[in-house]
């Protein structure tokens, strides 16, 4: 006859029981990124989305403006933390109760079965949140055997240690496989969008968990990116004209998959006719092909959340004309699929354009895919990505930046930043970087080696070709891009100071005075001390 095990013998009271709670909520986080990857379906993604949207202005200024990137990782580390700690509580809350009615099946099968529950309601998605609760229930289901095993090995474990050991080591390989799961299901679902970078699409289609049911457009621009590649100073140090790297900048950390046979846009609000638009209904379109910059309003003065691609897709202004807007403030706000949200002139949208394609192949999935918005001369963040809808509004509301206090809705800065610094081959010291001012374009770039005390002109990259397709009256040359600039000097004796300013195309000289990101981005002339002796 099988001896007769009391739970409160196979789950080690006080901190025993802690231990296999927190074990298990590792395990079940872990499990949810195995069976979901970093995409909606992973339990983080909510929950660091809400604390996004719940947080203090002045906590996420501090983020962005002190913290970075770093600020993000930190979001993310408390949003899976968060998750940790609610499993193990419900995983905790089981145990007990199954130590209460002496019973071992209610952990066993209660505690997966809570933690399935609270990641369904989290996510919506309960096919994938068995993934977390086989994390958890391996990590139960493993330390119950443990125990029971006792008995054939002779071994009597009172202070539940081996059983604490064994649920931290069981935790640990199974988030060891969900990660690595999941990291390679994430590596599959970009796969033909360029890694999220922006580059060409390699032919395949772009993200099959956004475009595996859909026939993608194609775009004829080689000419366009050949053009660019032409125009393009070879500086080592300096990134081309088409950005090979793309900054991605999101107020959640999560891409949204939204599916592109299901996709559509809503034109709504203060509107004679709301209308709405499908995936198919854009691709069979004319397209037109721009190059855009975007820069970031909470990027560093001299930062490289700064990029340019080739971006095609269709003008927003027939699809709007066609609902008759009515808008009382003549204002719009755009509506994203991860909840983002973003208000400016209705008259901002007359020029915009719903990017499919980027550099050649489709807008990836961090870009968002399928469809995203570029609105010229304003701030990244007002061209919203993976937009849903267009809401004509009858009074001004704020946005998701302007509630948190920032107001970079408006056209973007005047900048010349300074990020490269090298030898030539005849000795002298060459300095580089990139100058936009929106939709004012680049006149000139000036550069000082003493200073600011005497100036004089950089070399500058013939501008980039203007729109064409689906564009009445086409310009020659995109306004709304970057022109790299160059400048090489015989160094003076000893460390100098570099300083470089750029005059728009109005004739208007960037602001020397320097001030911070928030509230409105970044401004003020880019300064670098030099040591000749350094620079190779």
């Amino acid at each position: 006859m099988t001896e007769y095990t009391p739970l409160s013998d196979r789950y080690p009271p006080g901190f025993g029981t802690v231990a296999v709670a927190l074990a298990a909520g590792v395990a079940g986080l872990l499990g949810s990124f195995g069976a979901a990857g970093f995409a909606p379906g992973f339990v983080l993604a909510p929950v660091e989305s809400t604390l996004s949207r719940v947080m203090p202005g002045a906590l996420i200024t501090f983020a962005i403006t002190v913290l970075g990137d770093l600020g993000q990782t930190l979001n993310v580390a408390l949003a899976g933390t968060l998750v940790a700690g609610l499993y193990a509580l419900l995983v905790g809350l089981t145990i007990g109760i199954g130590r209460q009615l002496d019973e071992r099946l209610v952990p066993l099968a209660g505690g997966p079965a809570a933690v399935w529950a609270a990641t369904a309601a989290l996510t919506l998605r309960p096919g994938l949140s068995l993934g977390a609760a086989v994390g958890a229930g391996v990590v139960l289901w493993l330390t119950d055997l443990s125990r029971s095993g006792e008995r054939f090995v002779g071994r009597r474990d009172p202070d539940g240690r081996r059983r604490v050991v064994t649920a931290v080591g069981t935790a640990a390989a199974a988030s060891a496989v969900g990660y690595s799961i999941g990291r390679r299901s994430g590596r599959a679902a970009s796969a033909g969008a360029a890694g999220g970078s922006g580059g060409a699409d390699d032919g395949s289609g772009g993200d099959p968990a956004v475009y595996g049911n859909v026939d993608v457009p194609t775009f004829d621009v080689d000419d366009r990116l050949a053009a660019a590649d032409e125009r393009t100073f070879d500086v080592a140090e300096l990134e081309p004209l088409v950005s090979e790297e793309f900054f991605n900048v999101s107020y959640s950390s999560v891409s949204p998959t939204p599916d592109a046979a299901e996709w559509d846009l809503s034109i709504t609000g203060e509107v004679e006719e709301e209308l709405s638009y499908s995936y198919a209904d854009l691709r069979e379109r004319e397209f037109e092909h721009r190059f855009v910059t975007l820069r970031c309003v909470g990027e560093s003065l001299n930062g490289h959340k700064m990029d340019t691609a080739l971006w095609s897709g269709v003008p927003i202004a027939p699809l709007i004309e066609a609902a008759n807007p009515e808008s009382g403030c003549d204002c719009v706000m755009l509506r994203a699929a991860d909840d983002y949200y973003e208000e400016f002139p209705v008259e901002a949208l007359e020029t915009g354009m719903l990017a499919l394609g980027m550099n050649g192949g489709t807008v990836p999935r961090g870009h968002g895919a399928p469809v995203r918005a570029l609105i010229p001369g304003h701030w990244g963040e007002i061209n919203v990505k993976w937009i849903t809808e267009i809401e004509f509004l009858d009074r001004e509301r704020d946005g998701y930046w302007e509630q948190k206090g920032w107001h970079g809705t408006g056209p973007v800065n005047t900048v010349a930043k300074l990020h490269a610094t090298t030898r030539t081959e005849d000795g002298q010291i060459l300095v580089g970087g990139h100058a936009y001012a929106g939709t004012r374009g680049i006149d000139n770039v000036e550069v000082s080696v003493d200073g600011g005390d005497t100036w004089r002109d950089a070399d500058l990259t013939d501008p980039l070709p203007g729109a064409t397709g689906a564009v009445e009256d086409p310009p020659e040359t995109a306004d709304d891009a970057w022109r790299q600039w160059t400048y090489a000097y015989d160094p003076p004796e000893g460390t100098h100071e570099v300083v470089v300013r750029a005059t728009d195309g109005t004739g208007e000289l960037q602001p020397e005075e320097e001030t911070d990101a928030f509230p409105s981005g970044p401004t003020g002339w880019v300064s670098e001390s030099i040591d000749p002796a350094s620079v190779q």
